[in-house]
């Protein structure tokens, strides 16, 4: 399995529009950070898990030419606000197939509502094949996936388990059931926004502390803020098996 990290920023992105924070003025391509997502890859199967709206950029990054679904962790638009650039797969494969909590599902159809009609639908629109997810075990490819249920402030989301690696973003609370499903992971990838307290996503030692309780192999961070700090003076406070994670980094397992 490789895991391509597309985007490890926060829903505004690193850096930010018109800030003068050090962290958005550095020239580290590590410290730019696009919104949130992961490619996921396997035997022949492709998967993508979100697609905000740097969504067309990473694409041809990662040079990626097929797609064959879309999970979603929850409705945020940056995590949804690139669903039509999905067109070329779809010109190419047929309607994709998107795995969503029917809460998400229904603020897709509302948002991109032409991209549901089944009737008189735009030639140009894509077309999809809407897959309601529950918190249980469902398949894509020929694995087995895992969601983990969360909340994000209020919000319930879910973060995924692929086997040896498990996702999680946009965490505050995760219970001690679900915590179990992540045990004997390898890699674990989590949240964590900056240092101080905030009422809808871990903090870095919220996440530490997760990480702490899962004990993988390894474990990045993602869904990070320009105020974490700079990325090459952070990863040297953290454990010896903790990373931040960047744009374009590649791991396999």
């Amino acid at each position: 399995m490789k895991v391509t990290f597309l985007g490890t920023g926060t829903s505004q992105g690193i850096p930010v529009i018109g800030s003068t924070h050090p962290v958005c003025l550095s020239d580290n391509p590590k410290d730019k950070r696009l919104r949130v997502s992961v490619l996921i890859e396997w035997d022949r199967y492709t998967y993508v898990i979100d697609c905000g709206p740097d969504f067309r950029q990473q694409m041809l990054t990662a040079q990626c030419t097929r797609l064959d679904g879309v999970i979603f962790t929850h409705e945020h638009a940056d995590h949804t606000a690139g669903l039509d650039d999905i067109r070329p797969f779809y010109f190419k494969q047929g309607d994709i197939p998107i795995y969503a909590h029917n809460r998400v599902l229904k603020a897709l159809k509302e948002r991109f509502a032409y991209i549901f009609e089944t009737e008189n639908k735009y030639a140009g629109a894509p077309g999809v094949t809407p897959i309601r997810i529950e918190n249980k075990p469902f398949d894509v490819g020929n694995l087995t996936v895992v969601p983990i249920n969360g909340m994000h402030y209020n919000l319930q989301v879910f973060g995924f388990r692929f086997d040896q690696f498990a996702y999680l973003t946009d965490m505050k609370l995760i219970k001690d059931e679900e915590i179990e499903k992540l045990k004997g992971v390898k890699v674990l990838v989590v949240n964590a926004l900056r240092e101080t307290e905030h009422i809808s996503h871990f903090n870095l030692e919220e996440a530490l502390e997760l990480i702490h309780k899962v004990q993988p192999e390894r474990a990045y961070l993602t869904h990070i803020s320009h105020m974490l700090g700079f990325h090459d003076e952070v990863e040297k406070k953290l454990p010896k098996n903790v990373f931040l994670a960047y744009d374009n980094l590649q791991i396999k397992l």
